[in-house]
């Protein structure tokens, strides 16, 4: 489906834009695929290996998603906007609301505004399982962001630029994830523990990656869709990154929760589960039947709630580290734990 089209991608020099970028490359021919981010020297990184020379349908353009004009213009032609640009990190975005504000909130107004302007016909906005009943300033922006794409709908009628948002948990790997922090404090031998009850949601960047392109092209305009994906304790990752590490008990963090979760007891009842994935209907009655619940797909049960000490699918240490050893071979969907190969078109 990408193939001759225009993509844009904001935050595209981040650890999923990266991911993403490598995927559109591998796989489609693009019209344009357009590099968004406000990073120059990380732009300046990635045009080594991806240059204009070799890849002639790439641009890098340098902006930020607080600046409305610049978004009209670069949004000029563009066919599909993958969102990924954020201000990400709780303890961070504690002590600099506003900022977190700004980029989050305001920015996500400012993509909807020019997408809308410039007769976009798809946008993809990333979330996160933060989102879902906040307790931190990062959730809830994530969640007043998912509000507004949702909400956006309305706005084109059925003929006008369609917003879909991709919820999912932490990626392992990633920039500023514990995965690299706890590799980084393998040699002091000892590992930080928040808490030892503390369970998340883990997806690699290339699960991640595929999934928003799956996403891309089943959205219809309004649904937030969240992959079936695996917990694990954080203590289960310890041991598998260093078994011989002492666990240091420093308490938790400000914003942080023992148990994240991805679709509340109020979201289950507009929410479809498939084989593969799960999918919230917008609440607005006049979207309520734009997604086919046909086929495999069945409306989740009253009191239904997708968390991650509640999850029927918890990795063992032994998959953990099996996952960890394939990340830096690029980790396919192929050999995933799920592969979106059942959700109806």
């Amino acid at each position: 489906m990408l193939n001759g089209k225009s993509i844009l991608i904001t935050g595209g020099t981040g650890s999923f834009g990266k991911k993403f970028v490598k995927l559109v490359i591998n796989r489609y021919r693009p019209k344009k695929l357009i590099i968004f981010s406000r990073d120059e020297l990380k732009q300046f990184e990635m045009q080594q290996k991806w240059n204009i020379k070799d890849y002639p349908f790439i641009r890098y353009f340098l902006g930020d998603v607080r600046d409305r004009e610049r978004l009209m213009r670069v949004f000029s032609g563009v066919d599909y906007i993958v969102h990924a640009a954020a201000l990400k990190q709780v303890p961070a975005a504690e002590y600099n609301p506003q900022e977190c504000i700004k980029t989050n909130v305001l920015g996500a107004m400012n993509i909807i505004d020019a997408a809308q302007h410039c007769g976009v016909e798809k946008v993809i906005a990333l979330s996160t399982d933060k989102a879902c009943n906040p307790i931190n300033l990062y959730g809830a922006t994530k969640l007043c962001s998912d509000k507004l794409f949702v909400a956006a709908n309305v706005y084109g009628e059925f003929d006008g630029t369609r917003f879909s948002v991709v919820r999912y948990g932490n990626v392992v790997g990633s920039r500023g994830s514990v995965v690299p922090f706890f590799r980084e404090r393998m040699k002091t031998g000892k590992l930080p523990i928040t808490d030892e009850r503390m369970t998340r949601f883990w997806i690699t960047l290339s699960q991640g990656a595929e999934f928003v392109l799956k996403c891309l092209e089943l959205g219809r305009g309004g649904e937030i869709f969240v992959p079936k994906i695996p917990s694990m304790k954080v203590t289960d990752l310890a041991l598998a990154i260093c078994p011989d590490c002492e666990m240091e008990m420093v308490g938790i963090r400000p914003g942080e929760k023992i148990h994240e979760m991805l679709i509340s007891e109020d979201e289950a009842r507009v929410t479809v589960e498939f084989d593969e994935c799960y999918v919230v209907q917008p609440h607005l009655e006049r979207r309520k039947e734009i997604l086919d619940i046909k086929g495999n797909g069945k409306l989740c049960s009253e009191g239904f709630l997708f968390k991650s000490d509640k999850n029927p699918d918890f990795m063992s240490i032994e998959e953990l580290r099996y996952l960890l050893s394939d990340i830096e071979e690029d980790f396919s969907i192929e050999t995933a734990r799920w592969s979106l190969k059942d959700i109806p078109a």
